[in-house]
């Protein structure tokens, strides 16, 4: 391996070979690089979709209200269904699975928020305290909502980073008072979100504060739960449970899909794990088409390296060259010439999967490319080794040519 002759020989033989030389390189560069980028790729997508799903718990049930489309019960279709704090408690009361659990109270559009001089529009959520656990939001500083601020309907408020960017200029903020629409709320807390980055954005006061502030009564919008670790099947049963205690409360069919709208999230989850699975799926299939493509090139092309030195390998058979030492030399060009183009194809599509991380900013879609190096070196190993014994088997048959018969070939 160190003899210094041999390597100039082998160098000098790539040297007039040109064209096979570069045919062989590129076809392995070509093979690892397209491994690295395809499953870059499929790791950006699964991000880009798991990204949506972050910030909220995938044990959920979202609970929305709409209008019925089937006349019930003395009523006609149309009738819009309308939640209160009463039923609220009543789903805490009869589905005993509930872990966490928050309402929320809309409010409709941006508010004006005010601290001091600086001034922004935020979206404002109304909830309980349990709905950090259901959105994911994380708490930086502070705290969050608490039972007693909803049950003395207290003024406070949690913001998101980009609040504390915009009106505190990134300086403390807990403690501080804010202006919402006018109305002062006490700042309790700092949260981020890890998810959507327009989740950053939004604020948070008691459903209680926001229901006496804004003229909404006891009305509720929408009702949110966790359930527990509950299977898909059991998820599925407390839907009907909870469907089925709002039709007798409200009077609608049970047959009406659109006055009751039940979001559940374990059948998300579910699903989203079957799209993950096929991701990585189509992502090993395409990679491993590629890889045996480049494996089949590199045979290809060390074959019909190895006949057309049939005539060379002759006269060195004729100089006194043994058999090892013919077999030795052409696996020795095989594994430079693999090893250099599959170190080049690595680089390279790391190199580009780097520049797409740096300057493709993240979306719902593709975030965050990146590859299993293991995985990577391991495939490009496996590209080598194939590569070498593409060489080797030929040359080893070209050895045992009578040299006479070898001089003879044309």
């Amino acid at each position: 391996m160190i003899d210094l002759d041999r390597w100039m020989e082998i160098f000098e033989t790539l040297r007039t070979a040109k064209l096979r030389t570069a045919a062989t390189a590129l076809a392995v560069a070509w093979g690892i690089f397209m491994m690295v980028i395809l499953l870059a790729a499929g790791r950006g997508i699964q991000n880009g979709v798991r990204s949506n799903f972050e910030d909220d718990a995938t044990n959920s049930l979202w609970i929305y209200s709409d209008r019925t489309t089937k006349a019930h019960g003395g009523y006609q279709k149309g009738r819009v269904i309308r939640f209160d704090n009463r039923d609220y408690q009543a789903m805490l009361t009869d589905l005993e699975e509930v872990d966490h659990h928050t309402g929320r109270f809309y409010l409709s559009g941006e508010f004006t928020v005010r601290h001091g001089r600086e001034v922004a529009a935020f979206e404002v959520r109304a909830c309980h305290p349990g709905h950090r656990y259901i959105e994911g939001s994380i708490i930086t500083s502070g705290r969050f909502i608490n039972d007693v601020d909803v049950r003395e309907r207290r003024k406070v408020v949690v913001i998101g980073p980009q609040a504390v960017k915009l009106l505190f200029k990134g300086r403390d903020s807990i403690g501080k008072w804010i202006e919402v629409r006018g109305t002062p709320y006490l700042v309790v807390g700092v949260f981020k979100d890890e998810g959507w980055e327009g989740e950053n954005s939004k604020i948070y006061i008691p459903i209680s504060t926001a229901q006496t502030a804004y003229g909404g009564g006891d009305r509720v919008h929408q009702m949110m739960f966790t359930i527990g670790d509950a299977s898909l099947e059991q998820s599925q049963r407390i839907a009907d449970r909870a469907k089925r205690l709002l039709a007798a409360r409200h009077g609608f069919s049970l047959d009406d899909e659109k006055a009751v709208n039940i979001r559940n999230n374990v059948e998300g989850a579910q699903r989203f794990i079957s799209l993950f699975d096929s991701i990585q799926l189509f992502v090993f299939i395409v990679g491993a088409g590629t890889m045996l493509a480049g494996i089949v090139g590199v045979s290809n092309i060390m074959l019909i390296a190895v006949r057309e030195r049939t005539k060379e390998i002759g006269i060195r058979r004729a100089l006194g060259a043994t058999a090892s030492m013919i077999v030795r030399q052409i696996v020795l060009e095989a594994l430079l010439i693999t090893s250099a183009s599959g170190l080049i194809g690595l680089l390279t599509g790391l190199g580009i999967i780097e520049v797409v991380r740096s300057y493709v900013p993240p979306n719902d879609v593709f975030r965050n490319p990146e590859v299993n190096l293991a995985v990577v070196i391991g495939a490009t190993l496996v590209l080598i080794v194939c590569g070498v014994l593409a060489g080797y088997f030929p040359a080893r048959l070209a050895s045992r040519i009578n040299p006479v018969e070898a001089l003879r070939a044309s």
